[in-house]
């Protein structure tokens, strides 16, 4: 505890910080707020001198009812339901398997780490490369100089190339390049934290089950999975609140457009929905929509604690 007679330093020292987070973190939330509430609000305008901007919920009206809103919606909605669990299995069974081989436990932990930091859009560009068919796609007459390195892969193993992302390609096509993308993204940081649960957790249930000769899968089940129910939660959590704000991942693959080329923003997301609004001069709009994603993350969320309450074992 500080001294009551010295808390002035106390405050001075950390002033700084409380100024920075103030004028970057809790103004801009304010601001926020109120311009989602004030009608056919534009920055332009307003620097001009006009500010009959009215009070009202109409660009909340606007941003629901928009001819977007539903299919930026539908694809968050997708990618966050189908990356998170698979991300999450797929970390925990890397993370036993690590956890397991110890002469290279650090090496294999900075590889698998490498892409957490590394540039999402440059990943995203790297993926596009490998899913990119170059020539004449949806045309009658193909004319293909190379079909890309996941269709080579397809073609070596005797099935056909898959229109995965050019001109003509399918949404569930779109749809599986990006989920698999944002799944190896994700992995690396729940590896990491899943690994260092593993790393402390008690050796001695292990004994016991290794002297009952218990199968490896019940061990995975009832020993393992219980004990690291904080992180599994802690991970998950995280996970739906980063996939309700992705849009780096597609912008990587299909560029601003957010889409292929014969259907653009048909991949938007709700962040997109926000950064288009702020492009068209309406950060009343944009707010509001930032506001609907916060409530629906903030919802998520708290469903996501009450369960965890009735699962997690600390």
């Amino acid at each position: 505890m500080v001294d009551s007679k010295q808390q002035w330093k106390a405050w001075l020292y950390l002033a700084p910080a409380i100024v920075l987070l103030l004028v970057f973190t809790v103004w801009p939330i304010i601001n926020t707020v109120a311009m989602a509430f004030l009608e056919g609000y534009s920055g332009l305008t307003k620097t001009g001198g006009d500010v009959t901007f009215k009070l009202g919920v109409g660009n909340f009206t606007h941003v629901v009812a928009h001819p977007d809103f539903q299919q930026a919606l539908l694809n968050t909605c997708l990618l966050c339901v189908i990356t998170v669990p698979v991300s999450t299995i797929l970390a925990l069974l890397i993370a036993v398997a690590l956890n397991a081989i110890k002469p290279l436990r650090k090496a294999l932990q900075t590889v698998f780490f490498l892409p957490y930091v590394t540039n999402s859009i440059a990943i995203g560009m790297v993926f596009a490369a490998m899913f990119n068919v170059i020539g004449s796609v949806g045309t009658r007459r193909q004319i293909i100089s190379s079909y890309g390195i996941v269709n080579d892969v397809i073609m070596a193993l005797g099935g056909d190339w898959i229109n995965w992302i050019n001109s003509g390609s399918e949404y569930w096509a779109n749809m599986l390049v990006m989920v698999v993308y944002i799944v190896w993204n994700a992995l690396p940081f729940k590896i990491l934290v899943l690994l260092g649960g593993l790393q402390s957790v008690n050796k001695q249930y292990y004994d016991a089950a290794k002297v009952d000769s218990t199968p490896r899968w019940r061990v995975l089940t009832r020993i393992t999975v219980p004990l690291l129910s904080p992180m599994i939660a802690y991970v998950i959590i995280t996970g739906f609140i980063g996939g309700f704000k992705e849009y780096t991942s597609i912008v990587g693959i299909f560029g601003e457009k957010m889409g292929p080329v014969h259907d653009p923003g048909r991949l938007n997301t709700m962040v997109g929905m926000i950064y288009d609004s702020l492009e068209r001069d309406n950060q009343g709009g944009a707010s509001a929509a930032a506001l609907i994603l916060f409530g629906i993350i903030l919802i998520v969320t708290m469903i996501n604690l009450y369960v965890s309450k009735k699962r997690v074992h600390y």
